[in-house]
């Protein structure tokens, strides 16, 4: 005996039933706008466990996240996606454990990066470029005051 949406329902699926069920679950999760255990969240849809975030979609234990989405465990980050652990980042995706990433991507273990794709472990680079401190935030400070951004959301 099989209960309905069980094991044996689904070992009988073919790839059309397999096919509608999964758009079904896709329709259901991409209209759920609630943020459940979340506190005050002003702008968001379909947080969990966030606080003080703001116009941020699908953020997992984020907190003071500004316009990110499908960020989880990450703080004070603002324009990002994808990011998981991160704290104090701007417009960068797909980021583990970083801090201070600006403008970047794919970055491992990275702290104090801007502009960078695929580094891990690195900090205080630009481009992928070496940098010392010095020089990283005089560069830093520049750019980020000719495109206009700030350090912190």
């Amino acid at each position: 005996m099989t209960t309905p949406g069980g094991a044996g329902e689904l070992l009988a699926l073919d790839l059309a039933g397999f096919d509608a069920r999964y758009r079904r679950l896709l329709s259901r999760a991409a209209s759920d706008a609630s943020n459940e255990g979340s506190i005050h969240c002003d702008g968001c849809r379909a947080c969990t466990g966030c606080t003080f975030c703001r116009s941020s979609e699908r953020l997992v234990r984020c907190h003071y996240c500004v316009d990110s989405s499908l960020c989880t465990d990450s703080s004070h980050c603002r324009g990002c996606r994808g990011l998981v652990g991160c704290t104090h980042c701007i417009d960068s995706e797909s980021c583990l454990r970083c801090s201070y990433v600006i403008r970047s991507s794919a970055l491992v273990d990275c702290s104090y990066c801007f502009g960078c794709v695929g580094l891990a472990g690195k900090d205080f680079h630009v481009l992928n470029e070496p940098l010392d401190r010095a020089a990283y935030f005089a560069v830093t400070r520049r750019l980020m005051r000719e495109l206009g951004l700030t350090p912190e959301p």
